[in-house]
């Protein structure tokens, strides 16, 4: 097992509101821990969520007593989510701040992933890409209902809407995906600072043509720069 993660500003942005993480070590009862979360609010208060939310996750996976790769990724999240709606509520210029995470694992040759917003764990073959996670986005609800077509999408005024975070009150709905892992299978897990300006057949091309996850990772955040580097950019890849 081997991974690989970065985090970049970008072209345009003055701060960082990402944060990664990547372990392909036991963290608690999981065999390994991959997490994008990617914040949102004004001043710092993105940075503040984004990184609440992974460091919350990690130490309630080292110390939960669930069992399943499933209840130990919700209660996690569900962990995140109050940790920054209180701090959130406690400081008032962090009002209104949240971020999407995405967070996957393995467990005896299945992946397992949960994520909230926008944020996206792709898997990777040798023939093809698939995304795997569903975007938590208004975008990507005008796509399911037909009001746009999923091209439209990209370029839609309205992208950057998102339906569902960490940071709103109440339970978080959580989306949980479990998918059968292959020999020769990529993960990448990214923000949608790449997923906005990379299109995903250069995705493929790129972490096909590199020898080593290293490399798939630095080119993958220079094509997103190179096409215009609008938003911060992150990457977690890896190789179960």
């Amino acid at each position: 097992m081997e991974s690989y993660c970065q985090t970049d500003v970008g072209l345009k942005r003055n701060n960082n509101q990402d944060f990664v993480y990547a372990s392909d070590q036991m963290v608690g009862a999981l065999s390994c821990l991959w997490i994008v979360a990617d914040g949102m609010g004004g001043h710092a208060a993105g940075d503040i969520a984004s990184r609440l939310c992974v460091e919350t996750m990690i130490d309630t996976i080292s110390n939960s007593k669930q069992e399943g790769p499933v209840r130990i990724l919700a209660e996690a999240i569900r962990s995140a989510n109050e940790v920054v709606c209180e701090k959130a509520r406690s400081t008032p210029d962090l009002e209104g701040m949240g971020t999407t995470v995405v967070a996957a694992t393995v467990d005896e040759g299945c992946l397992y992933i949960a994520n909230v917003g926008d944020s996206r764990l792709y898997l990777i073959d040798d023939e093809r890409i698939e995304q795997i996670t569903h975007d938590h986005s208004l975008v990507e609800e005008m796509v399911r209902a037909g009001r746009i077509r999923a091209d439209q999408a990209r370029n839609h005024p309205k992208k950057n809407i998102i339906t569902r975070a960490i940071g709103e009150e109440g339970v978080p709905e959580i989306d949980f995906f479990d998918v059968a892992l292959n020999p020769g299978d990529i993960l990448l897990l990214c923000s949608d600072g790449l997923s906005n300006m990379v299109e995903d057949e250069q995705i493929f091309r790129i972490v096909r043509r590199e020898a080593d996850l290293h490399s798939a990772g630095q080119r993958l955040i220079e094509a997103a720069n190179r096409a215009g580097g609008t938003d911060n950019i992150s990457v977690v890849l890896a190789k179960p």
